[in-house]
């Protein structure tokens, strides 16, 4: 009992330590690299994945202590027998051998199956879930439904092939335990003809000795198979581990005077140019406007100007001192940032402000308050404690805005970053919102992307990228 409970304590610890492993490479990967990355896979290896590893540490170390029993009687019967014990291993060994080509591949198999079907499985969890007003709008519940049913068709298939398969080394064993007795009877009954009492002691010695080896050679093979089905986990885990993460320090950097970018160069694919030898300088307080074509890097360049994305050649400079790895986080603590897709806390409305941090009420009411939203939720709800709904569900697109960019100046950022934030918005919101984001930002620099150049009209310039 106690052997079982350290196995267990250790399995789980283990699990602990491997998930947060992952999720501090997660948590600790290029904007670049993230971006590339399926977020629903990612949850997937660190819920699953990570256990299956645990499964395969477990199930080594349930074979590593059945060797121990297996060496044990082994040479006990080597003592007793030597010749006859090296037939018996020869046999059994024989047997193994085979039982492991047919057997051993396909439960190989249907674990790379588990392992694609359960991915699988949380993508359209995530994606569902993610699109769920779409799909009922579209009416397409059954066309998710039969994919879903399929899928967890398919990983349950998977899993029977291994529960099945797995039975066959217990019950194959089994009977070739009872040959093995078989043959040894036959084999002393013809050497010992004259006298069969002379061959009972060591009748007695091999059939209690395979009495006990032939459990515990059932459980190295079953603890084998389970490693060679969980085994695709290992190598997800171990290719998801091997990433450097980003090391960035603190160091503090001011911004007094400018901006500066210098030939900056970026691209996402090699030889793709999305940037190649911009160069822009920005002043403090002043407001600029970039605008472009979709796809001609407007969103790239505010990513590098506010730290997300590195150049892959060029500088971007802050009063003359290069952005680096030393300075990175020190300069993102002096961004606001409204995005266009906006993504919100299942929470409250101060939780969603402060995010992330310890939650000043004074602090929260006066951003709310600045981005015009105060008054409402005091009104009509539970003020700045409204619950809000998984994403903000239960605000208006207009409420979510002005949330976003209560939430950018809650700690009174220098640079207020807006990525087409009121694109999505109809004129009259968009108007109203924009008012009150030039009142909040009268005395900060501003980078402002947008499609309506009647967003950018009381910028002091505006730049237009991806023209040659």
């Amino acid at each position: 009992m106690f052997y079982f409970y350290l196995l267990n304590r250790f399995s789980q610890s283990r699990y602990a330590i491997i998930a947060y492993r992952l999720f501090e490479n997660y948590m600790g990967m290029s904007y670049k690299r993230f971006i590339e990355k399926n977020t629903s896979s990612m949850s997937h290896n660190i819920v699953n994945e990570a256990n299956n590893v645990v499964h395969i540490l477990s199930s080594f170390l349930f074979v590593m202590s059945e060797v121990f029993v297996i060496v044990f009687i082994y040479s006990m019967l080597i003592y007793v027998n030597w010749k006859m014990t090296l037939l018996l291993t020869l046999f059994l060994g024989v047997n193994i051998i085979l039982m492991k080509i047919f057997i051993s591949t396909k439960i190989k198999k249907a674990g790379e199956e588990r392992a694609f079907f359960q991915e699988k499985f949380f993508k359209i969890l995530t994606e569902t879930f993610r699109n769920f007003k779409l799909i009922k709008l579209k009416s397409k519940d059954e066309e998710i439904l039969d994919e879903f049913n399929q899928v967890s068709f398919n990983y349950a298939q998977a899993n029977i092939k291994n529960a099945t398969l797995s039975q066959f080394p217990r019950l194959f064993l089994e009977m070739l335990g009872f040959s093995l007795v078989v043959f040894i009877v036959v084999y002393l009954l013809l050497k010992y003809q004259q006298d069969i009492s002379a061959a009972l002691p060591i009748l007695m010695v091999f059939v209690l000795g395979l009495y006990r080896l032939m459990p515990s050679v059932n459980r190295i093979v079953s603890g084998i198979n389970e490693i060679i089905f969980r085994l695709k986990a290992l190598e997800v885990v171990h290719n998801e581990l091997i990433y450097e993460i980003e090391e960035l320090g603190d160091e503090d950097i001011s911004f007094n005077e400018k901006i500066e970018l210098k030939n900056i160069s970026f691209e996402y694919v090699k030889n793709k140019p999305i940037l190649k030898n911009f160069n822009l300088t920005i002043k403090k307080g002043e407001k600029i406007g970039i605008i472009g074509e979709s796809g001609s890097g407007k969103s790239t360049l505010v990513d590098i100007i506010i730290g997300l994305y590195r150049p892959n050649s060029g500088k971007v400079l802050i009063d003359n001192i290069e952005l680096n790895e030393k300075n990175l986080k020190s300069w993102r603590k002096k961004i606001g940032y409204i995005p266009q897709m906006i993504a919100l806390k299942d929470g409250s409305v101060a939780e969603n402000v402060a995010f992330l941090e310890e939650v000043d009420e004074e602090k929260v009411k006066e951003a709310l308050k600045k981005a015009n939203l105060l008054e409402f939720l005091e009104k009509n709800h539970q003020g700045i404690y409204t619950k809000i709904g998984d994403n903000g569900i239960k605000l208006s697109g207009g409420q979510r805005q002005r949330l976003a960019i209560a939430r950018a100046i809650y700690n009174d950022p220098q640079v207020l970053v807006l990525d087409e934030a009121t694109s999505a918005l109809d004129n009259e919101t968009e108007k109203k919102i924009m008012d009150e984001i030039y009142k909040i930002g009268e005395n900060k620099t501003m980078i402002i992307i947008a499609h309506r150049l009647s967003t950018l009209d009381r910028c002091e310039r505006v730049v237009r990228v991806g023209e040659s």
